[in-house]
């Protein structure tokens, strides 16, 4: 037996327990975990909510997570076969890479995933061209924030940052920040697009604060030819459904895409791994992390984020 976070229900999080030690299976190498991040998927498998939620019961949640293979090896690590999970002692893996020099456990475990989905959003589902303008819906979050220096990386001629953490906004340097929840998302999110208008949403809300963005960029008349706009619809934190006019989609030249496992193929979200942790170890890709004790599994689960990204650490 070893020590792991674990689910027996769905209607409640984790308990620290005793649970079976995996079973390695050809293909898979036994990982002995250093760190698994606590990334806002993993709660939304273990509840039930996400689409990619299996149901099998009881289990250890996580999707990816950090070790030493059996040679020493710092890995990263993910294809965890349920009902285990990378929130144990040890685990048996089915994706493991090199960690690079420079990109330390911890940070590996908190990073890669919010950055990888960042990195794919932009590159892969919105196609962003050099020049174009990119507002970042959630900015102030973990995925967010790294999105809008990505976005810059990438030749974004200039990236909005929105959200509702004004701080966190001012320190991001983008060309422009709204603060959301004010009296007219809308309008401040037209007076930042600014007559040159938006190419690229990277939106991690999803809710109240698509609709305005959606309205922001919709023109009125018949004469004007509508600047093509993708929508990237990446996370669901301020609600799972929105309003959508008809006449939007036939006057503004509004594109919805989605990025997620599903609409890009798994082999291609690997593939993308290894480059990011080359970038990440660089060590300039903005991260706060908290390192929370495996065993403080529970009181962890229940805690907000605040725009940092906890680390259980077995």
């Amino acid at each position: 037996m070893m020590k792991a976070a674990v689910i027996d229900s769905p209607e409640r999080g984790p308990r620290f327990a005793d649970f079976a030690e995996p079973v390695v299976t050809g293909g898979e190498t036994l990982v002995e975990v250093t760190a698994a991040g606590l990334h806002p998927i993993v709660r939304m498998l273990a509840s039930g909510e996400h689409y990619g939620s299996h149901g099998t019961l009881p289990m250890i949640p996580g999707i990816d997570g950090t070790g030493r293979a059996p040679d020493g090896t710092r890995v990263y690590f993910g294809g965890v076969r349920a009902p285990w999970g990378p929130m144990a002692q040890r685990a048996a893996a089915g994706l493991v890479l090199p960690l690079p020099d420079g990109l330390d456990e911890v940070t590996a475990a908190a990073i890669v995933n919010p950055g990888v989905g960042a990195w794919l959003a932009l590159t892969r589902r919105a196609a962003l061209l050099p020049g174009e303008t990119v507002l970042v819906l959630g900015a102030t979050g973990v995925s967010g924030r790294i999105a809008v220096v990505l976005a810059a990386r990438l030749g974004a001629g200039r990236v909005i940052a929105a959200g509702r953490n004004q701080a966190i906004l001012e320190r991001l340097g983008a060309a422009a920040t709204v603060t959301l929840g004010g009296p007219d998302d809308r309008a401040a999110l037209a007076e930042a697009a600014g007559p040159d208008g938006i190419h690229v949403i990277i939106d991690y809300l999803w809710g109240q604060p698509t609709e305005a963005a959606i309205a922001a960029i919709t023109r009125r008349g018949m004469a004007h030819t509508a600047p093509r706009v993708r929508l990237v619809e990446v996370g669901q934190m301020a609600g799972p459904t929105i309003s959508l006019p008809a006449d939007v989609l036939r006057s503004s030249g509004l594109e919805i895409l989605g990025s997620g496992p599903g609409t890009i193929p798994l082999a291609e979200i690997t593939g993308a791994i290894p480059g990011f942790m080359a970038l990440a170890a660089g060590g300039d890709l903005p991260i706060d992390i908290d390192e929370v004790p495996l065993a403080d599994v529970e009181p962890a689960w229940r805690r907000s984020d605040g725009g940092r990204r906890i680390v259980l650490r077995p």
